[in-house]
C-alpha cells in the first residue's frame, strides 16, 4: 500500500490505459467508463488527496458514467439512420414547375419525375419554371410552395 501512495498516478495512468485498451477488444463502452473512472483518479492523485478520496472519486466517477452517459451513447450507436421510402422521401425536396400550379393542379419535376402539384396554400398560383418546396404527398399529388427568390439591388 505504501508503494501505491508513492505511485498513484503512475499507477491509476496506467490502469486508465489498459482499461482503454481492453475497451477496443469489447467494444462494449463499460471498460471506457471505467477508464474514465481511472483517469478522475489520475487528476486526484495529481493534486495529493489521500488513498481513499482518490478511490472514491474514481468509483464515483465510473458509476455516474455508467448510469448517465454510457445510455444515451449506447442508444445513438445502436439506432440506425432513419430512412425515408416512398413517397415519404420526397416531401422536403425541391421541384421545378413544369406547368403552372393552381388550386386546380398542374406538374412539376421531382428529382427526374413528373409529379401532379397543388400549392400548398390554395390562394397562391406558382409559375412555370418556378422553384418549389414539396411539403406534403396526398395519394399522388404533391402539395408545394414556391421557394422564395433572392432578389438583388444594382445601384
Amino acid at each position: 500500500m505504501e508503494w501505491f501512495k508513492d505511485h498513484a498516478w503512475e499507477t491509476w495512468t496506467a490502469l486508465a490505459i489498459l482499461l482503454a485498451l481492453a475497451e477496443l477488444l469489447s467494444l462494449d463502452l463499460v471498460l471506457l467508463m471505467l477508464a474514465v473512472g481511472a483517469g478522475v483518479g489520475v487528476l486526484t492523485a495529481l493534486i495529493g488527496l489521500p488513498v481513499a478520496a482518490q478511490i472514491l472519486a474514481a468509483v464515483g466517477a465510473a458509476t455516474a458514467m455508467l448510469l448517465f452517459v454510457r445510455p444515451g451513447i449506447v442508444k445513438r450507436l445502436h439506432s440506425g439512420p432513419e430512412l425515408r421510402l416512398g413517397h415519404d422521401a420526397l416531401v422536403g425536396r425541391q421541384g421545378v414547375v413544369v406547368s403552372e400550379v393552381s388550386a386546380d393542379a398542374g406538374q412539376i419535376k421531382i428529382g427526374g419525375e413528373l409529379w401532379t402539384a397543388r400549392p400548398y396554400d390554395e390562394t397562391v398560383t406558382i409559375h412555370e419554371g418556378a422553384r418549389v418546396d414539396v411539403f406534403q404527398i396526398k395519394g399522388a399529388t404533391a402539395y408545394v410552395h414556391p421557394v422564395p427568390a433572392i432578389e438583388s439591388d444594382n445601384d
